[in-house]
């Protein structure tokens, strides 16, 4: 893999009892504006994959309906899973209520 590129995996399993099959798409995207198609239109199961990708990736997925943080906070800076992602020395850390 070329520098300054990130990969994005989907796998998509479907299963018939005769005929089991795999479906694998793998997508390169630019480091700096990672931006692919949404398959959520194709396979609805792709939503939160996608939503998970783009909110510890960074990874913006075109046409998708609900894109936005699931796992961090909408306040969160930066993308936890990037290589190039620092961590902060400080957590702020908000009540429920």
């Amino acid at each position: 893999m070329q520098q300054g590129w990130l990969s994005n995996w989907l796998v998509k399993h479907e299963y018939d009892i005769d005929n089991p099959e795999e479906v694998c798409i793998k997508v390169f995207a630019q480091k700096d504006n990672p931006r692919i198609p949404s398959v959520f239109w194709v396979w609805r199961s792709a939503d939160f994959q996608e939503r998970e990708s783009y909110d510890m990736v960074g990874i913006s997925y075109d046409n998708h309906p609900r894109l936005k943080r699931i796992l961090m906070p909408e306040s969160w800076i930066g993308w936890p899973l990037r290589k190039d992602y620092i961590t902060p020395n400080f957590y702020e850390i908000q009540d429920a209520h």
